[in-house]
């Protein structure tokens, strides 16, 4: 019998875990440029699935195919499927404003919107659709600053801008934003590449903590910083999927030569 591929024997450790998101067969381009390359992999509920590769390999990409950002991007295009309870966010129909709102983004740089208040900041997505009370709003405000591990330290300065706090405090209230709507998904784009070690550490904490609840997806080009927050660990090089598994047997029996190559240093 021939045996499986590489790919689909890893994914076969996945089957028993709740599916959150499905992508089958994606591709992308930016222009002329095919920047994925069929990417099949399915994305378990309530897990920290890191995608690890050199730069330019498509990780960023990936990341934004999963909340239909990508299309954002001016001769941008994408073909296969992205699956959420078995829908494909991609039919005609759906609305990517809902898509976002389910599926929801942390950059490299924090973002506050520099205009807006702490508070301003964290209810942002609630404001511009119109939704809740002010009662409501700061609960909720309270509340998502809390799952962001920020609330205590800002708690007396509501009304202060969102830039007037530290480079790691920045990124967590981005994180509070985002899960002020109450994503299902939160995808991470190397939310912690421009911070300093303690706040790395925080942010770390924070992605294996909102784990608990809620499913993370984190582009890292740290691979230690991998080993260390993810359940589960893509592999992609020239915008194809190389390797996909549990972490642990990812980095320690990696069963691709390519990924053994990059994973020590021989490349990348």
């Amino acid at each position: 019998m021939m045996e499986r591929p590489v790919v689909e024997r890893r994914a076969a450790a996945l089957i028993d875990h709740t599916t959150a998101i499905q992508a089958e067969n994606v591709h992308a381009w930016f222009d002329r440029l095919h920047a994925l390359r069929g990417i099949t992999m399915t994305i378990p509920e309530r897990k920290v699935t890191a995608v690890i590769g050199p730069s330019g390999c498509g990780k960023s990409t990936f990341l934004r195919c999963l909340n239909r950002m990508h299309e954002l991007v001016p001769g941008a295009r994408v073909s296969g499927a992205v699956l959420m309870d078995g829908r494909d966010i991609y039919t005609p129909g759906v609305d990517p404003v809902q898509v976002r709102r389910r599926v929801g983004m942390v950059f490299q740089k924090p973002n506050p919107f520099p205009t807006m208040t702490i508070y301003e900041n964290v209810a942002a997505g609630l404001t511009l659709a119109g939704e809740g009370s002010r009662k409501t709003l700061d609960e909720i405000v309270e509340q998502s600053l809390r799952a962001a591990a920020l609330w205590d330290e800002v708690k007396d300065r509501l009304r202060k801008p969102g830039t007037s706090l530290s480079g790691g405090q920045q990124q967590r209230l981005c994180i509070a934003r985002a899960l002020a709507v109450s994503p299902e998904v939160l995808l991470m784009d190397e939310p912690a590449s421009a911070l300093d070690p303690a706040s790395t550490l925080r942010i770390e904490e924070l992605a294996r903590d909102l784990a608990k609840d809620i499913t993370i997806v984190i582009v890292t080009h740290n691979m230690q910083q991998a080993a260390r927050v993810s359940d589960f660990t893509a592999f992609l090089l020239d915008g194809e999927l190389v390797e996909y598994g549990p972490t642990n047997d990812l980095f320690t029996k990696p069963r691709e030569r390519r990924t053994e190559d990059y994973i020590t240093g021989r490349f990348g």
